[in-house]
């Protein structure tokens, strides 16, 4: 075998699956390869949600879909009073691979890191307050706080966050499933940011994307 892969290498390989070099996993096809850099191309940093202690799995889980079907490059995770859930396999392993999660437990920190670059922090609430959905202007630097499913936004938070946005609704119950919220709430800033344009030009450079590319050929 001369120390090659037996999978990897040969001339029939070569001859059938023309793909592109995966450096970890050998070849992907070329659909696939394209379809990874029209989502690449797509993607937004400047964008992102906030799971304060969300606890059920099964939301968890329709909120990463979302932020994927949406184009999130990434979700911030703060957790201080309940465990992150464990994921179902098949329910969310699709959306998890492709949205970048970063954990936080401290709330001031994480908020200095959010309201970087001028970046606005929203949280979803009822108050006397809170401005509807389509008040706020999502084509900038935006990340909105998804509150615990029982008890709302952490008292911390609620502090720290005045910006307060709800979805009207007309029905007689006035209140979604957090998942529900998120893909309204991500619809809406698709929405303005197509119309503004936002959606044309990747939001990463080519180098960056190149690097991209190559991590996601690997998942």
């Amino acid at each position: 075998m001369n120390g090659e892969n037996p999978v990897l290498s040969g001339p029939c390989l070569c001859a059938v699956f023309s793909g592109t070099r995966s450096p970890m996993r050998g070849f992907i096809t070329p659909e696939r390869a394209e379809r990874i850099r029209s989502v690449l191309a797509m993607r937004q940093r400047d964008l992102s949600l906030v799971m304060d202690n969300i606890w059920n799995p099964h939301n968890v889980s329709a909120v990463l879909r979302s932020c994927d079907a949406f184009g999130l490059f990434r979700v911030h995770l703060y957790y201080t009073t309940e465990k992150w859930p464990e994921l179902g396999k098949k329910s969310s392993a699709s959306a998890k691979k492709w949205v970048e999660r970063i954990g936080h437990t401290d709330a001031a920190e994480m908020l200095g890191v959010l309201r970087e670059s001028g970046g606005q922090v929203i949280r979803t609430g009822f108050s006397e307050t809170a401005k509807p959905l389509h008040a706020f202007d999502f084509t900038k630097p935006t990340a909105v706080i998804l509150s615990n499913e029982h008890r709302g936004a952490s008292p911390e938070l609620v502090e720290l966050v005045p910006d307060e946005l709800y979805i009207p609704m007309q029905g007689m119950v006035q209140s979604l499933n957090v998942s529900v919220a998120a893909a309204v709430i991500l619809y809406e800033a698709h929405s303005q940011r197509r119309r503004a344009g936002m959606l044309e030009s990747p939001d990463f450079t080519p180098e960056e994307l190149e690097e991209l590319f190559l991590e996601w050929s690997d998942k």
